[in-house]
């Protein structure tokens, strides 16, 4: 598969995030005394080229649910129809990211990329296909089908900015999903497939040397188009993982801020950033996951996490956390005091 055409992503602000460095500078705090939540207002003032920066208003969880082929493996906790039951409790507000998104004033959407089972009401446009094929042994998805999920990813970025979304986090359901963003992990950073797994659902020894074997057999097919990211989803991908790389790259051309949670949500941006260079600058990850593969992710794309909530959830909850600093941040820059003006100088060491 050929890559797609796709335009240069744009550069954040480089002067807004010097005007924010230099406005903490007169702040009357010790130097460095904001600490990490310094830096967060520096990179939202670089994400909305302007400083101070404005507290995120509109922030938007979409999470893309897809049931995938591998869990027939064993390889999950749960079997592979509690993907469109998660789905459910989700719309009806029940989930842990449902839950902390009314704390935080943060929406959530769902979209069905890939669910084998009915089509959720009005999810026509967006799925892809009913579930993904078993990574071990078949590809994922058509070469059609991959082209198509990543346009509708796109597609739902562009529908996010355009209603006023001013910070995007993209998010995930499916039962088997981590052993196909380890495989694409693995296929993207050299790393071994033991390396690479990890708990996931919460499965015990078995369900875990399972998990290896799956993530060996698939990364094994990916040989063939290991330089190509489209060429590694459509064979060991999956329907929400193509939409979700699309959604990235997409956030990243519209000059979006992005908060990263979840390996399948990193395994994306792992093929957005090589799709499109420079992306990874737009983008935040919001902690530490207990996953392995999430180690490599982060390391590859040189981003460093602000929470370490070891929280394993792929549907945005330890993202949703984070908007609360980010709010604080930039409220900061915009309403702290200047030194000069509390008259708050610090003392001089005298020589002599």
């Amino acid at each position: 598969m050929t890559s797609p055409d796709l335009p240069e992503v744009p550069s954040p602000d480089a002067e807004a995030r010097r005007a924010a460095v230099a406005r903490h500078d007169a702040m009357a705090v010790p130097a460095g005394g904001l600490g990490v939540l310094a830096e967060l207002g520096c990179w939202l003032a670089a994400a909305q080229g302007t400083c101070p920066p404005r507290p995120p208003a509109r922030a938007r969880v979409v999470v893309v649910a897809a049931d995938h082929g591998i869990a027939a493996a064993g390889v999950s906790a749960y079997a592979p129809d509690v993907t469109v039951k998660q789905v459910a409790a989700t719309l009806e507000q029940g989930t842990p990211v449902s839950v902390t998104a009314t704390v935080a004033g943060v929406s959530v959407r769902v979209v069905d990329a890939g669910l084998d089972a009915e089509l959720l009401p009005g999810q026509g446009r967006h799925r892809v296909r009913r579930g993904s094929g078993r990574i071990d042994r078949e590809d994922a998805l058509t070469a059609e089908e991959t082209e198509r999920a990543f346009r509708i990813g796109r597609g739902l970025a562009d529908e996010e900015v355009d209603a006023g979304a001013d910070l995007l986090i993209p998010a995930s359901l499916g039962v088997g999903a981590t052993t196909a963003a380890s495989t694409l992990v693995a296929a993207v950073t050299g790393a071994e497939p033991v390396a690479v797994v990890g708990r996931g659902s919460g499965i015990g020894d078995g369900a875990w040397m399972r998990k290896c074997a799956a993530i060996r057999d698939a990364l094994r097919r990916t040989r063939p188009v290991s330089k190509e990211p489209l060429g590694l989803l459509r064979t060991a991908g999956g329907a929400d993982l193509a939409v979700l790389t699309g959604f990235l790259v997409q956030a990243a051309l519209r000059r979006t801020p992005v908060l990263l949670d979840g390996l399948v949500v990193g395994a994306a941006a792992l093929l957005a950033d090589e799709l499109t260079p420079g992306a990874r600058a737009w983008w935040l990850a919001a902690q530490i996951s207990p996953e392995p593969a999430m180690t490599f992710v982060l390391q590859h794309l040189q981003l460093v996490p602000v929470l370490d909530l070891q929280v394993r959830q792929g549907d945005g909850t330890g993202a949703v956390a984070v908007v609360p600093l980010l709010q604080m941040a930039a409220r900061l820059l915009g309403d702290t005091v200047t030194a000069e003006a509390a008259g708050i100088v610090p003392v001089r060491a005298v020589s002599g």
